[in-house]
């Protein structure tokens, strides 16, 4: 029952028609490269504030909860830029949204391995939820086809309205998944699970643990690198692609990126070395594409994003190994929180030099990423219970 609705979130919370040609809105309405890159820093500075309370959230009252008031944050922001479009609409919209995703991070994280764990199953983490990556990067066909016929029939006004339509279905679904919840153990059993209490058992194990820790900041690191996502339609409008087959021209990339994330079971048994070698060379493939700056350079963006995506699924089920405590959640979300403030040097190295700005700062993490994971964890996964 959980794998099946998870499967349906998955795809209805990114089959959202605005996603291919909200940066081109923003375009549209005489934002500047630079203009469009500090509203995605409203986005990721939203997003850090919002990310460990809404985690804390999460594990104090309820993860489905969290994802579905998320799914309704989302639809909201959808409201606000379709009925006001102009820069003061865009930023409030991107206030929604990073309140939206941050209670979404580290609640499906949390609600996934519990529910594997409770069936005796914490082994196929990885394998499901790069399935569920899948799903999601693959929700960009529909979400391209929906936004490439939406906007012939109404322009931009009817792919709003679109998308908060689907915004609101996702977040019913969320609302009806089934819940799997740790109990108190050790410690953590003394006294009620308070909100402060739930905040320092996380913030304790993510920060002082260093097993934790190191995957915690590699894993933001690697995350980061996904605000890529956010420039592919200028990427291709900047390559000679024409605005109206822009959605369909970028398409390939996140089906080539959802190829990666359901091939990760594959490699989750892989040594930390190679894993760092794949992502190297992914890099470099992308690094050639952005000196080609044509639409062929597109498939090179694509093949990137494939090695990409398979290798953050593969951390992110290792960050999700080394958490032991029942405030999970919690602890995913100072990945979240770590992800949106490194998402402030991708933003700002693209206003500054685009994509070999980008192809240095991947580089970088590229060599961060096995100081990061090399800590193994020791302990076993406790037992569950079930939450209302």
């Amino acid at each position: 029952m959980l794998l099946r609705r998870l499967r349906v979130w998955a795809l209805l919370s990114d089959t959202v028609p605005f996603y291919p040609l909200y940066a081109l809105l923003f375009a549209g309405t005489g934002l500047s490269d630079a203009g469009i890159s500090w509203l995605f820093v409203v986005w990721s500075v939203t997003s850090v504030l919002a990310e460990v309370p809404s985690g804390v959230l999460a594990d104090r009252f309820s993860r489905r909860g969290a994802m579905a008031l998320g799914g309704l944050a989302q639809a909201a922001g959808c409201v606000l830029w379709t009925a006001w479009p102009g820069a003061l609409a865009f930023a409030l919209g991107f206030v929604l949204w990073g309140c939206g995703g941050a209670l979404v991070s580290g609640s499906l994280e949390a609600l996934l391995h519990d529910g594997l764990t409770a069936a005796g199953q914490p082994e196929r983490f990885g394998r499901v939820y790069g399935q569920l990556d899948a799903l999601q990067l693959a929700a960009n066909v529909p979400a391209a086809v929906a936004a490439t016929t939406l906007f012939g029939l109404g322009g931009f006004a009817l792919v709003g309205w679109a998308s908060v339509g689907v915004c609101v279905a996702s977040a019913l679904v969320a609302a009806r998944l089934p819940e799997r919840r740790l109990p108190p153990d050790g410690d953590e059993a003394d006294g009620p699970a308070t909100y402060l209490a739930t905040l320092r058992s996380g913030a304790a194990e993510a920060l002082r643990n260093p097993a934790v820790r190191g995957a915690v900041v590699a894993v933001a690191l690697l995350s980061s690198l996904d605000a890529l996502e956010e420039y592919f339609g200028l990427l291709a409008l900047d390559w000679g692609v024409p605005t109206q087959w822009v959605p369909l021209a970028v398409v390939g990339i996140p089906l080539a990126g959802a190829l990666g994330s359901a091939s990760a079971g594959r490699l989750a048994s892989w040594r930390l070395s190679t894993l760092t070698g794949l992502f190297g060379a992914a890099v470099a493939v992308f690094g050639v594409a952005g000196l080609l700056a044509t639409p062929v350079g597109l498939f090179g963006v694509a093949v990137f994003y494939a090695g990409y995506r398979a290798v953050l699924v593969v951390a992110n089920a290792r960050v999700q190994e080394r958490v032991r405590g029942r405030a999970r959640a919690t602890v995913t979300s100072f990945v979240g929180l770590g992800t949106e403030l490194a998402c402030l040097l991708v933003y700002g190295a693209w206003a500054v030099g685009q994509a070999p700005a980008f192809t240095v700062l991947a580089l970088l993490v590229a060599v961060a990423l096995p100081l990061g994971l090399r800590r193994r964890p020791s302990a076993t996964p406790r037992g569950l219970t079930t939450a209302a």
